[in-house]
């Protein structure tokens, strides 16, 4: 998260994105412009800066920037990105500070050859690495991992394949990865599985995307996800799959389901709108209340809030209205509007909720600055009562996995009970979704999953205090 935003209460109360990555190889395509609208489709999972990287057979171009995918590209940098070979991203920084130098694709340029690569995750042995490295001209985990995938290619004349085949297992963490050279797109994901990734098929090209909901907005067929501790490279001959890691049990980060994946998207299976109206449905039978109308918390609250109203016959009504315009903006509010800066994002409608018990549902509580705000802004709207409810378990625990959640001293429920926390929230009453009922919503094996921001189970070693500016500090 940028050091800026730190103090935005617009900015603070979600869990921090994972990043979004995109490739796509064929034959006489455009593979910058595919590889746009990928993005697009993906530009809920960061909104800090966006890149592209497009190879002509001969030569790489990367060309990335800060901010939305939007505002980075247009139709004048596009034409510039001739190739039939990219790969894109779009970031939330998770290690390292949100600047040019941390944007990706990271590139790495030697001789007659180049690589990009774009990373979803973070790197648990980033502290190892970096010494091993030495100092970079960036500060994160993904420009590490980059200059040894380079260093296996010019040290040993590797080609992309091998190279990663050799280097992929000194990584440790989470890292879902589109990497490319001049003519080979290769996509990876770690033994556990932590962040998705899938295959996809349009006319004759390959795709790899983060989501489904990306293959969708292009008129891609869905082939099939990549598995965990796989690694597809495609290549003039088409993909071809090897697993170069040791086996290891699954561990998908069950938030895809709870708020990072789209709606539209299908996980494991699954449409990801149809789970969420599940948990819904799993806590309207898990925590009954007497209420008037089922409010959600837009966007990410709706499709259990459309769950909770059904299965508890309490109307579902749109009693929070979002400001659809508003993004990561890095200017700051007045210290008065800062104060209740969420009525920048969200606002009441007094008609729909005056004179009414309320439940107001959404997905996850982090830190607890904007639910606060939120239950304040109903309450004044005239609602004669608040009764929250969350349909994930209360966020106990920090993740080193990809998502951006401060220590575990920033988190509300960290050290708190229900009760202590149902009063710092000024609700009537409060009621989490419980751990298993959530697995069996997303209709997915609880086996795979990785719970640990809700359990304190973490599925690997974890740093003992490594923090996102790690690499910065050592610099």
């Amino acid at each position: 998260m940028n050091e800026r935003a730190l103090d935005n209460p617009i900015l603070t109360d979600r869990p921090g994105e994972a990043c979004g990555v995109f490739g796509v190889s064929g034959e006489d395509i455009e593979a910058a412009r595919l590889t746009y609208f990928g993005l697009f489709a993906l530009q809920h999972r960061g909104q800090e800066s966006a890149g592209i990287s497009v190879s002509d057979g001969e030569n790489i171009t990367v060309y990335k920037d800060l901010g939305l995918v939007a505002q980075v590209f247009d139709e004048t940098v596009l034409a510039g990105l001739p190739g039939s070979l990219a790969v894109g991203h779009t970031r939330y920084s998770t290690t390292g500070s949100n600047s040019w130098e941390n944007s990706q694709p990271v590139f790495r340029h030697f001789g007659w050859n180049a690589i990009a690569l774009a990373h979803n995750g973070n790197l648990t042995n980033t502290d190892a690495l970096a010494s091993q490295m030495g100092p970079l001209a960036a500060t994160t985990d993904s420009e590490l991992m980059t200059e040894a995938i380079a260093h296996a290619m010019t040290e040993d004349g590797l080609s992309l394949g091998d190279a990663l085949a050799r280097t992929l297992p000194q990584f440790q963490g989470a890292f879902t990865l589109c990497v490319m050279d001049n003519t080979t797109l290769v996509g990876v994901r770690d033994p556990h599985g932590f962040r998705p990734l899938c295959l996809g098929k349009l006319g004759d090209s390959w795709i790899l995307s983060s989501e489904t909901a990306a293959l969708d907005i292009l008129g891609a067929d869905f082939v099939r996800q990549i598995a965990p501790g796989e690694m597809v490279v495609i290549s003039q001959d088409g993909p071809q799959s090897s697993f170069p890691f040791e086996p290891t049990e699954p561990r998908l980060c069950i938030f895809e389901f709870v708020y990072f994946a789209r709606p539209d998207s299908t996980l494991l299976g699954q449409t990801i709108h149809k789970a969420r109206q599940r948990m819904g449905r799993s806590l309207a039978d898990q925590a009954p209340v007497e209420a008037d109308v089922t409010v959600p918390v837009p966007e990410s609250g709706i499709p259990a809030a459309q769950g909770f109203s059904e299965a508890s016959g309490i109307p579902y009504v749109d009693g929070l209205v979002k400001n659809r315009y508003v993004g990561r903006t890095f200017i700051q509010p007045a210290q008065a509007m800062r104060e209740r800066g969420v009525r920048m994002k969200l606002n009441a409608m007094p008609g729909m909720i005056r004179d009414k018990r309320v439940v107001l549902v959404d997905d996850s509580i982090v830190r607890g600055s904007t639910t606060k705000q939120l239950v304040a802004i109903v309450r004044e709207a005239g609602a004669t009562e608040v009764h929250l409810r969350i349909s994930s378990p209360p966020y106990r625990w920090p993740c080193f996995y990809g998502m951006d959640t401060g220590d575990r001293s920033t988190l509300l429920a960290a050290d708190r009970s229900i009760d202590e926390i149902a009063e710092t929230l000024d609700v009537d009453s409060l009621e989490y979704l419980e751990l298993d009922n959530l697995i069996e919503a997303t209709g997915a094996n609880g086996d795979i999953f990785c719970t640990a921001c809700l359990s304190g189970q973490y599925p690997t070693d974890i740093p003992i205090a490594d923090g996102k500016f790690l690499l910065e500090r050592l610099s």
